[in-house]
């Protein structure tokens, strides 16, 4: 179907660069997906208040097995008893970090299968303007890219930020418990590690969201170059589309380059701070020592508090960065999720139940942009199983008639009726049901010739599937395959020949037996002699059916029962052909100026 025309500028690719707009929002938006989990996170939360505790316990066991061996007695039995102790818990704590582990990445693993299949459902019920205004591989980078950060994220980070915390709160404690004075002189470091991270993050939370913006930009090119590689190469343009995806990939390493160097700055300078406040607890705990208020035992126990109390403060930090590229991640899978999806049916709409096809335009106008109108108070009307053919310049509206007709679009006003009855009032997948479209661009699905035929009747028999083909003459070219009918197809049918590819569509709108036919350019790819067959079994099948007919070659609608000139939005003229050749109007001129050679003595073009 036809798209938008408004043009999308180079920053306008993916989408502006932003910071992210709401990370509770976005923090909120995630937890909704958590759902049946919350049980295992628990869980896992208890496992790690467990593990917590075993990891709070050895610094203590350590400065009494150094207070057992010290002084003028060895208190061989209190020694042993302390190792063993410290032994069995670093064991637990090793088995319970496995099991933490192991148990968060299946509930990461099932939160993001949840996220992608939300998505996946979302972008079926997004009307066909959200993809008109987007280029498809900046949708697919969120769908993947975006999508695996959430993962990773969750993942890795998850059980590292809940360790972090409680390590932080219960190594305070502990050194309190401790020594008050040597904890005043750890937290010296607290205030320093805060703004170095507040300056860094702040940084590197633009750089990431620009970072996910570009890579959705990198992938649009490549999807775009890759599927019209044919036109890349016959229009002499590969230089030009290398020269753009190095622009690109420049920019997207500029900024990934910036924020990898902004994060890699943290952990260094951490470490610098981690040493001044190590310098400051063996000073302190040196003259404390020496005047005897506290142990050895003490200092050692009070150094491992420190450095659980420090390594989590750094890895919050760099987890900070982390968290940064999944929640830019979200932010942009999410806005997916939360765009507006086509108009709900009507309250009491109904079934479109065997439908006749009897069609009325009434005064219907539409623009894709409410300043710029595409159709102007169109009128007509198509009785049941009569033939329309739409024809005029390109740009005019015959597309948008028939986008309106199937509801991809709703008109801005007046009204359409199908059997009498508002399109808006009938349920939106019924009425869909009732249409059978055969486009310009084809588009076949990877799967067999067979499986493609089927796609809009899956139910069919093999004995339906090759009477359709062998309807739309496309039996012979199938036969001579070597798999037949259960040939597999590339991506969109990458091996067979434009023809070919236009005759299996026709063919699984033959299968599909519709009411209503939609044929916009059907034959435009295909060889004279071919068509010739085509329009037989294209006549034989609209035969009963209302059709629509759209369409540049005037001698395929020659037959119709009413051909409308559309120009500008209105329809200039309509009649059947020999009505219009006879008024000598738009259509006498469009169609001599295609058959020179038939142009009736007298007449001047």
């Amino acid at each position: 179907m036809s798209r938008s025309t408004e043009p999308i500028g180079r920053r306008g690719r993916g989408g502006q660069v932003r910071k992210p707009k709401n990370v509770k929002g976005t923090l909120a938006k995630l937890w909704s997906y958590v759902g049946k989990e919350k049980k295992l996170l628990l869980t896992i939360f208890l496992f790690i208040l467990i593990d917590a505790g075993v990891i709070l316990l050895g610094p203590y066991l350590i400065g009494a097995a150094i207070d057992a061996m010290a002084g003028d007695s060895f208190n061989s039995s209190l020694f042993h008893i302390m190792i063993g102790v410290l032994a069995a818990a670093y064991l637990a704590g090793g088995l319970l970090t496995f099991l933490q582990n192991w148990l968060m990445a299946g509930v990461a693993q099932r939160i993001v299968s949840k996220l992608r299949s939300t998505l996946f459902d979302k972008l079926h019920k997004l009307p066909l303007a959200y993809f008109d205004s987007r280029p498809n591989g900046e949708t697919m980078s969120r769908m993947s890219n975006d999508i695996d950060n959430i993962s990773n994220t969750i993942s890795q980070s998850t059980v590292q930020l809940m360790t972090g915390v409680i390590a932080i709160v219960g190594s305070l404690v502990m050194m309190i418990i401790l020594s008050p004075l040597l904890t005043l002189a750890t937290l010296i470091t607290v205030p320093m590690v805060y703004f170095l991270a507040r300056t860094i993050t702040r940084r590197t939370q633009a750089l990431f969201r620009e970072q996910q913006a570009e890579l959705g930009r990198l992938n649009g090119h490549i999807e775009e170059t890759i599927s019209g590689l044919q036109v890349v190469k016959s229009f002499n343009r590969e230089e030009r589309a290398i020269q753009e995806f190095d622009a690109v990939n420049a920019r997207l390493y500029e900024v990934g380059l910036k924020a990898q160097i902004w994060s890699g700055f943290l952990m260094p300078l951490l470490g610098v701070i981690n040493n001044i406040g190590f310098t400051a607890v063996a000073l302190v705990g040196g003259i404390l020592a020496v005047k005897g208020s506290i142990t050895v035992g003490v200092i050692a126990s009070f150094l491992s508090y420190s450095r659980q109390f420090v390594r989590p403060l750094n890895d919050l930090a760099n987890i900070y960065n982390v968290l940064q590229s999944g929640l830019a991640g979200a932010e942009r899978a999410l806005e997916v999720i939360d765009e507006p999806e086509e108009a709900a049916d009507r309250p009491g709409a109904v079934d479109l139940v065997n439908p006749r096809g009897d069609i009325v335009f009434d005064r219907v106008s539409f623009g894709y942009r409410p300043d710029v109108p595409i159709l102007q108070e169109i009128s007509f009307t198509s009785p049941q199983g009569s033939s329309t053919a739409l024809i005029g310049p390109t740009g005019a509206g015959k597309t948008t008639i028939v986008n309106l007709l199937t509801r991809f679009y709703d008109v801005t006003s007046g009204t359409i009726f199908i059997d009498g009855r508002d399109i808006r009032d009938y349920t939106r997948e019924s009425l869909r049901q009732c249409f059978g479209i055969v486009l310009q661009d084809t588009y076949l699905f990877n799967g067999t010739i067979a499986d493609n035929i089927k796609y809009g009747k899956p139910e069919a028999t093999d004995e339906e599937v090759k009477a359709a083909a062998d309807l739309a003459n496309a039996a012979e070219f199938i036969q001579s395959l070597p798999d037949g009918y259960d040939t597999m197809l590339a991506e969109n049918g990458g091996n067979l020949s434009q023809g070919q590819r236009q005759l299996l569509e026709i063919a699984r709108v033959l299968l599909a037996d519709p009411a209503i036919l939609i044929l916009d350019e059907a034959t435009s790819s295909i060889d004279t002699r071919t068509e010739l067959h085509i329009q037989d079994a294209l006549l034989r099948m609209m035969k009963g059916r209302t059709t629509f007919i759209i369409a540049h070659r005037l001698n395929t609608i020659r037959d119709a029962d009413t051909i409308m000139v559309i120009d500008d939005g209105r329809i200039v003229e309509q009649g059947s052909h020999h009505e219009l050749i006879g008024a000598k109007g738009s259509y006498h001129k469009m169609f001599y100026s295609q058959f020179k050679n038939l142009q009736p003595a007298g007449d001047s073009i």
